[in-house]
């Protein structure tokens, strides 16, 4: 289900393509991109973060939207800082008609108020569900059954703007945050067409959103990636899902990938893993949670049968 809409009054003809810059940075921000540029949108730029060295060599990374503009031979800009007067000025000769969004970071003011078409964001949530750094994971960790995109006009404050449009999409039980990112991000790019086509034509009018019906998805840090042993079993699974694959439910030294509640439940005063059978359970002071894919300290992700062959005790207190 799509809804939504955006009234501007611009001095554009509906048959013309708008200039567009385009601004993101990872993996989730490039099939909107390479959508608009297959549907031939003039792109004067594209903006990005810088490189920067990263994994244990340390080689210099490009981000996957660079690395997409780069082989379409698009103009790529990387400001260290968003309020640089010369980045500014670069940003104003290039005359845009419309700023996109997806995956950036916070722009100041004087950035995403500059075209006349306005700036918009994509937003990998239900807004105004789960305003904030990490949605797709807060929607799996709290045990959402759907999730969703929305597309909304930027404004002074995260993730307040009008919405434009959103598409809804279910969350199927037993998903990782992984598996409902890379389902959102194939519906990005009609989104972010259909959000264009709809500015350019004044059909779409922002419908404000109720603050009121507004939840956070605070972005994740060591504390809340801890596992929570004070959330019954279905909870404490969920947490496990929403942290997969990244950054991890760790406790100990493990960090836990994969889970599903079990019919066995063996309450344990102290965060046990217990092999029974051929499967891996943690119990713990409220039930226990079969561990399907597990990640000890410096090793590789293992599933438990993997794990279980290489232990040589059955219980093992975390």
């Amino acid at each position: 289900m799509i809804f939504g809409s955006i009234l501007i009054a611009i001095q554009m003809s509906s048959t013309d393509k708008p200039s567009i810059v385009y601004m993101g940075t990872p993996e989730f921000a490039v099939p909107p991109l390479q959508a608009l540029i297959d549907a031939g949108y003039q792109i004067p730029a594209v903006i990005t973060v810088a490189d920067k060295p990263a994994g244990r060599g340390r080689k210099i990374r490009e981000s996957a939207v660079k690395k997409c503009a780069a082989a379409h031979g698009l103009k790529v800009l990387q400001p260290t800082n968003l309020k640089d007067e010369s980045f500014i000025n670069e940003l104003s000769s290039l005359n845009a008609d419309l700023f996109i969004v997806v995956a950036f970071r916070m722009l100041p003011e004087v950035i995403w108020a500059m075209p006349p078409l306005g700036t918009f964001n994509l937003h990998g949530s239900l807004l105004p569900k789960y305003r904030g750094a990490a949605p797709i994971h807060w929607a799996i960790i709290n045990g959402d059954k759907k999730s969703g995109l929305t597309t909304f006009l930027l404004d002074k404050k995260i993730d307040t703007g009008g919405t434009l449009l959103q598409v809804e999409h279910p969350i199927a039980p037993g998903m990782t945050t992984g598996q409902l990112h890379d389902e959102l991000m194939a519906l990005g790019p009609d989104l972010v067409l259909q959000t264009v086509e709809g500015l350019v034509s004044k059909s779409l009018t922002p419908v404000a959103q109720d603050d009121q019906l507004a939840t956070h998805a605070p972005k994740l840090n060591k504390e809340n990636s801890r596992l929570d042993f004070s959330k019954p079993p279905l909870a404490l699974t969920q947490q496990i899902l929403g942290l997969n694959p990244f950054p991890g439910a760790y406790y100990g030294d493990f960090k836990f990938m994969g889970a599903h509640v079990s019919e066995r439940q063996n309450a344990s005063s102290a965060p046990t893993l217990v092999v029974i059978g051929k499967k891996l359970y943690l119990d713990y002071e409220l039930g226990s949670v079969e561990i399907t894919e597990i990640k000890p300290n410096g090793k590789k992700n293992m599933d438990a049968k993997s794990f279980i062959n290489g232990l040589k005790v059955a219980v093992l207190p975390l």
